[in-house]
């Protein structure tokens, strides 16, 4: 997305609220708000709505709060989730901050009632369909670890440790003691440079998260490596090596999240999940796995603070307690209680 649709995602959606029939009196409240948000953004973290994360939402519902009453503060949230879900749907936007920020306020996880339920069982079946080995290990790593599709995109060789001859490389020393686990920094941020590669997506984590693998992950991870290109324009591996690189379009450059989108969807509309123009609540996406995993870890676990480490959601002193616990509690918990999905 360029600078200027970067700058003009308000008036985008402003203008297609219009189209949409809304009156005078609500296009005007609409425009008000998030115009004031994006002022917000710009002044106290210097972004911009599109890059915003899930704490800069926060951030402003907290202020929000300090000059409004709770159900006006719950009407403004609201404009911006419909918002978000707008750039979302457009392809501006990788995900919707918003959802968790509302989680957060009505005190749940992912449980929006209206998204399309799909069962375990349709889900390993839906999987079994997959059989290119970059497209398994995309999905299989969304829907068993929770990745955002930009976090997956972000992955680099060092930032995966398997103890599997597969591995040619040295894991970074984050996770160096922890085989079988991705660590998922938080240094990446779309537009700018890490590792020496200008990244296509941000992590939008406040802290870095260490992420069990299962033998699930662990195997289609081992499948796409035996076939992995190499990277053409990095010799003696001088810049950050991607994990996962493209093979079909600009072939052995590093994956996008329009890529992984499109992966995904592709599968999901041949089973009847994803249909052009649908909306969050029938279409199956790259967040839908992000969705369908914390359902599914969350009622099996009964642990919403696991989960919400995972999911890189929780705040600092949350964090601190799960990664000092790392090998006792968070990957032992993940490792029972992860569903499986072959065969």
């Amino acid at each position: 997305m360029s600078e200027s649709q970067q700058l003009n995602t308000v008036e985008y959606f402003l203008q297609d609220i219009e189209h949409h029939g809304r009156n005078d009196r609500t296009a005007a409240a609409y425009r008000r708000v998030l115009r004031e948000y994006e002022t917000f953004l710009q002044e106290r973290f210097d972004t911009t709505p599109p890059a915003a994360s899930y704490r800069d939402c926060m951030a402003w519902v907290h202020e929000m709060r300090s000059t409004h009453s709770e159900s006006t503060v719950a009407t403004y949230a609201s404009y911006l989730n419909r918002f978000y879900s707008y750039l979302e749907r457009v392809g501006h936007a990788e995900e919707n901050p918003m959802t968790v920020v509302l989680e957060e306020m009505n005190e749940t996880i992912e449980s929006n009632p209206t998204r399309r339920d799909i069962t375990l069982a349709e889900m390993r079946a839906f999987v079994a369909d997959v059989r290119h080995p970059l497209h398994r290990a995309i999905i299989v790593l969304l829907l068993k670890t929770g990745l955002r599709a930009g976090e997956l995109c972000n992955l680099d060789l060092v930032d995966c440790h398997l103890e599997h001859e597969a591995q040619d490389w040295q894991p970074r020393a984050h996770i160096a003691g922890r085989p079988n686990s991705l660590f998922i920094s938080t240094e990446h941020t779309y537009g700018e440079e890490s590792g020496g590669v200008q990244r296509s997506a941000s992590n939008k984590r406040k802290r870095e998260t260490v992420i069990p693998i299962d033998g699930e992950v662990k195997h289609a991870l081992i499948q796409w490596l035996a076939i992995r290109p190499d990277t053409p324009s990095n010799p003696g591996r001088t810049t950050a090596e991607p994990l996962f690189l493209s093979t079909a379009d600009n072939w052995g450059a590093r994956l996008t999240p329009k890529i992984v989108h499109h992966v995904v969807t592709d599968y999901a509309a041949d089973r009847g999940w994803h249909r052009t123009g649908g909306g969050a609540s029938e279409n199956v996406t790259p967040h839908y796995f992000r969705h369908f995993f914390t359902t599914h870890l969350r009622d099996r676990t009964g642990d919403r603070g696991i989960v919400q480490y995972l999911r890189g959601d929780v705040a600092s002193d949350v964090i601190d307690t799960y990664t000092h616990n790392w090998g006792d509690r968070v990957r032992d918990t993940y490792l029972e209680h992860i569903y499986t999905i072959s065969g």
